[in-house]
């Protein structure tokens, strides 16, 4: 049971011993080191004069503390949206405030650690005047008589030794703030005078248990409240105060993540609960209480450290590594990359990111389903990364293997490496993109104006080097080889050979390009090599052959849904430093990498490929519209799908890590090795699609659906062989589509799809609708007694009338005749059409 606390006995305290002090505390420091000085030969006054050439004071700093990272959550445990996935620090220590400390760690320590510290101005008269005749005795420094203010001036000296670059630097600040010299004591005693002068006893106060080493890498009463009891420092019981303040003198033996150490943190405990009783800082009835706790595994309560993100929250650990491998990257943090790592490892930053847990926790949940990282018989890969459109947030990160960069490793469920990112951010050394990459070849045709309904060769051939261009490279030599996935063979529409994926398609298309554009596109659209060379531009890349990131490839495919505009991936929305002023996040970098119009093509004839095959397996089917691609590299290596909608752009990829195991021949979760990603990518776009619905995608644009070919002739009045005739002398296909009611002669061309004067590009089916001859034009009665009119319109045909009636005034010169007609006179209709008539009438109509 933990003791009860009384009202504070106060902090207010003596301090009238602080008048004058300055004079006394220079005397009396005098003294304490006049003995060994007369050994040296050296003279009190030299002595006060080395005292006041010493600096005068010292600031109070923001020590190296925690760095948190945040994820966007709307799930439990969420603040404001925001939840705490990591944290990352050189030093265990998370600064507070005075009102955030319990009453009874700051009695502890000061009872424990300095009594009289709201009676002396930084330097204890009584304990210098004991010290100096200890020192007399010794001839040396064997007594410090070391204050609260004076121990926090050197734990301040130790912190930026710790915080220095090097081993070396490191080693030579830490002796120099912690060696038994005459110098240092000067030092440290000027120095706490300062700080007494600059700071409130509160302040000190604070600073000191934010600073203190409580062992165990913990730094400061927050983080050792949380290590030791996994509570907040505000809600230390006055035991667990004591235990704590019982640390500070001796950090590595009586630090309680030990058992071994219980023994000694109890003994000295009990010495400072004596010490508050003795001050009246508590009464015997707490006292009592409090030693009869023992320090025993009951009543500690050990957190684990989760420092890093070997320990982060499980479903975001990827993106957790790849927000520090970034931090160089981040402009907030500093001007220099130096600055920057620097600032980092001060830490106090609290980093709120991109990443979204509504969709990354669906997205690695089926990523761990659908590519379990325990499979021992070859090296089982997945990624999947998911890029917000028009802002280049990033929104997923999710893997099969675990995240662990301990030196052992982790086992075979784990890795170091990130397989969504390059090399210089997370080791990858990328994955071929088979025919997701075909896309590029795709845009390019459409930027230069052709069409997607231009027919092509699709059949699989050998094709000579000549017959590519590239600017890049120039000649390509070599033959090239290729084949079909399928064997298709035969001509094909873009738009077809790309819902097929049919390779024979876009190498007939890249022999009239320019390989290098190709190239180019990609690269404007974010795609990038995970080694970091430049994009390779050889025949074959068209189908995908460079070994690229899934996240360059999803910042791609949400460039389509964008509209063309590409963004570079960012992952921090905002970031607050430890004096909670907002920093703002990565800025956005946006340009127009494709026109929308070639955008909007693209998606188009995109949308077709979620209805063939397997790919139907990654659409949610939820009413958002969605394009995609898939991509299968030879002998099913490697297998991805990269999908997208107006908010969004995802790529996941399933496949070898090392080696050449087929896909296509594995089952998990009763699903066929080549519908895993597709599996993954449903899931992944499902919880986005709640999230971030998207929008209609815009339609195509209409010249590039035939391209700069030839207009489709008028065909009116022509009969159909003449027209069959004419489309195929101009290169186009030509196809009947049967007869159509018109007035037109039986068996002329009455209109053509598509209609004439409409670019098509050669090859173009046109197809051709000829006349029944079945419609007559409707005669005027308008004007004639009911009779008269049936006569005529009996004479032209029709023979089916009905009237209707109009009341109008006796000796209306209208009365009695047709009014009006429907259909009306000089429109066309078959004979088998009802003619309604208008027929005026003075007496009443029935």
């Amino acid at each position: 049971m933990s003791a009860q606390k009384t009202p504070r006995r106060g902090i207010v305290s003596a301090i009238a011993g602080l008048i004058s002090f300055s004079v006394l505390s220079g005397v009396l420091v005098t003294a304490m080191v006049a003995p060994a000085l007369a050994v040296t030969g050296i003279t009190a006054t030299s002595t006060i004069g080395i005292f006041d050439g010493l600096p005068d004071y010292l600031e109070i700093d923001q020590q190296p503390e925690r760095n948190a990272i945040f994820a966007q959550f709307t799930g439990s445990g969420n603040v404001d949206g925001y939840y705490q996935i990591a944290t990352i620090y050189d030093q265990n220590r998370q600064e507070v405030g005075f009102d955030e400390i319990s009453e009874y760690a700051v009695d502890a320590v000061v009872a424990g650690e300095d009594r009289r510290f709201f009676e002396h101005g930084g330097v204890d008269l009584t304990s210098l005047v004991r010290a100096a005749v200890g020192n007399f005795v010794s001839s040396g420094i064997e007594s410090g008589a070391s204050t609260l203010t004076m121990q926090l001036v050197k734990n301040t000296y130790i912190s930026e030794a710790e915080s220095l670059p090097t081993e070396d630097e490191r080693s030579a600040a830490y002796l120099a703030a912690t060696s038994q010299s005459f110098d240092r004591k000067l030092k440290e005693m000027k120095l706490a005078i300062g700080l007494e002068k600059r700071y409130t006893k509160k302040e000190i106060l604070t600073a000191y248990l934010n600073i203190a080493n409580f062992g165990n890498a913990t730094y400061g009463i927050q983080a050792a409240a949380q290590r030791y009891y996994s509570v907040d420092a505000k809600d230390l019981t006055l035991e667990q105060s004591a235990s704590l303040i019982a640390i500070v003198q001796e950090p590595s033996v009586r630090n309680l993540s030990d058992p071994e150490n219980y023994a000694a943190n109890q003994e000295r405990r009990n010495v400072i609960l004596v010490a508050m009783l003795d001050v009246g800082a508590i009464d015997r009835t707490q006292y009592d209480e409090a030693v009869a706790i023992q320090v025993d595994e009951e009543s500690v309560d050990l957190s684990a450290p989760n420092n890093g993100c070997t320990s982060a929250y499980e479903y975001a650990k990827w993106f957790c590594d790849y927000v520090v491998k970034s931090v160089p990257d981040f402009e907030f943090l500093g001007d220099t990359v130096d600055e920057r790592n620097q600032n980092w490892k001060k830490g106090g930053y609290s980093l709120y990111t991109t990443l979204d847990l509504d969709a990354q926790i669906p997205a690695q949940k089926a990523t761990w389903t659908y590519a379990p990282n325990d499979e021992t018989s070859f090296s089982l890969g997945s990624a999947t990364s998911t890029v917000e459109s028009g802002t280049g947030r990033v929104l997923v990160m999710a893997e099969n293997k675990l995240f662990n960069d301990t030196l052992d490793g982790g086992g075979i469920e784990s890795t170091a490496v990130n397989y969504n990112t390059s090399y210089n951010y997370g080791g990858s050394s990328g994955f071929q993109p088979g025919s997701t990459y075909k896309v590029f070849t795709l845009i390019e045709w459409l930027i230069q104006g052709k069409g997607i309904y231009d027919r092509l060769e699709g059949t699989a051939r050998d094709i000579p080097g000549s017959q590519f261009l590239d600017s890049c490279n120039g000649p390509y030599g070599d033959t090239v080889e290729f084949g079909n996935n399928a064997n298709e063979s035969g001509i094909y529409t873009v738009a077809e050979g790309t819902a097929e994926s049919i390779n024979g398609v876009f190498f007939s298309m890249a022999t009239q390009l320019d390989l290098c554009n190709i190239r180019n596109v990609a690269a404007s659209m974010g795609v990038e090599r995970a080694d970091g060379a430049e994009l390779e531009s050889f025949p074959s890349s068209i189908i995908g052959t460079n070994d690229v990131t899934p996240l360059s490839m999803a910042s791609a495919y949400a460039t389509i849904g964008a509209g063309g505009l590409w963004c570079e991936p960012i992952i921090i929305d905002k970031a607050i430093n430890a004096s909670n002023t907002d920093l703002g996040g990565q800025e956005q970098n946006c340009r127009q990498a494709i026109s929308p119009e070639v955008a909007a093509t693209t998606a188009y004839v995109l949308t077709e490929v979620l209805n063939r095959g397997n790919a139907a397996y990654s659409d949610p089917n939820d009413g958002i519209p969605i394009f995609g691609k898939t991509g299968t590299t030879d002998g099913a290596v490697h297998t991805w799908m990269a999908s997208g909608t107006t908010r969004y752009g995802t790529a996941t990829w399933v496949g070898n890590i090392s080696g050449f195991q087929n896909i296509s021949q594995l089952y998990y979760a009763g699903v066929n090795g080549y519908r895993l990603r597709h599996y993954i990518t449903k899931a992944t776009d499902t919880a986005l699609n709640i999230k971030y619905p998207g929008g209609a995608l815009p339609e195509p644009d209409s010249s590039l659906l035939t391209g700069s070919g030839t207009e489709v002739p008028d065909l009116s009045l022509q009969s159909l062989e003449q027209a069959k005739s004419v489309l195929v002398s101009l290169g186009f296909s030509f196809a009947d589509g049967g007869q159509v009611d018109s007035e037109l002669p039986e068996g002329q061309v009455v209109r053509t799809n598509p209609a004439a004067g409409t670019q098509s590009a050669a090859g173009v089916t046109v197809t051709v609708y000829t006349s029944k001859g079945n419609k007559v034009e409707v005669p005027d009665v308008v004007g004639d007694d009911l009779a008269t009119a049936q006569g005529i319109l009996s004479g032209s045909g029709f023979s089916n009338v009905s009237q209707s009636c109009e009341e109008v005034s006796p000796g209306d010169p209208s009365d009695g005749k047709v009014t009006a007609s429907s259909p009306s006179a000089g429109s066309y209709a078959k004979t088998s059409t009802t003619i309604k008539l208008t027929v005026a009438q003075s007496t009443p109509c029935p």
